[in-house]
């Protein structure tokens, strides 16, 4: 189903999965605003999904389609700091040769992206002017932060305190749990 032409009461998207390509993304109320507060910062946005464009296109490139965006970006704030959002290689971090076959996606990313931002350890991260957490090399470079699925937690927790793996904590608001849309980028 297509992005939704306005948020509902809460700032979000109604429940579900919208498919967009990126010039669907760039039309929509995620970038446009439409009938928004002269504050919606719409070249900002389209900034962001530009970056965003550059490592979707690597994620294609090395045979990964699911591709997930939320976050702020996908709520009504005129500002969002970045673009949050997952992608699901279809492995598990819990079978051994999934994990060394992720190793080799990683490896295939970095060789395509000039900053080899596809990390994320912690000890990677590194604080930024204004921002209380440190960030990960692709937020540094991109303003993007795109994580694995491998069926893992996020550390991200439901109402009842239980750690959710990324489809689940992404389709929440995290301030209040509130069920949200996210939106899967398409070729």
């Amino acid at each position: 189903m297509p992005i939704p032409d306005k948020f509902n009461e809460a700032g979000l998207l109604d429940p579900g999965t919208y498919d967009a390509t990126f010039k669907e993304i760039y039309a929509s109320i995620l970038v446009t605003g439409h009938d928004h507060s002269e504050k919606w910062d719409s070249s900002w946005r389209a900034w962001l999904v530009g970056k965003l464009e550059i490592l979707v296109q690597q994620l294609w490139d090395v045979g990964i389609n699911d591709i997930f965006i939320n976050g702020s970006f996908v709520e009504d704030k005129d500002h969002p700091n970045d673009i949050d959002g997952y992608f699901d290689p279809g492995l598990s971090m819990y079978d051994k040769n999934d994990i060394i076959k992720f190793q080799s996606i990683v490896s295939q990313l970095n060789d395509l992206d000039q900053y080899k931002i596809w990390n994320w350890d912690p000890l990677s991260r590194k604080p930024y002017r204004g921002y209380p957490k440190a960030q990960l090399p692709m937020w540094h470079f991109y303003r993007i932060e795109l994580y694995p699925h491998l069926n893992q937690g996020t550390g991200i927790k439901d109402k009842n305190g239980f750690d959710l793996t990324f489809p689940s904590a992404f389709r929440q608001s995290r301030n209040n749990f509130q069920p949200k849309g996210i939106v899967r980028v398409i070729s």
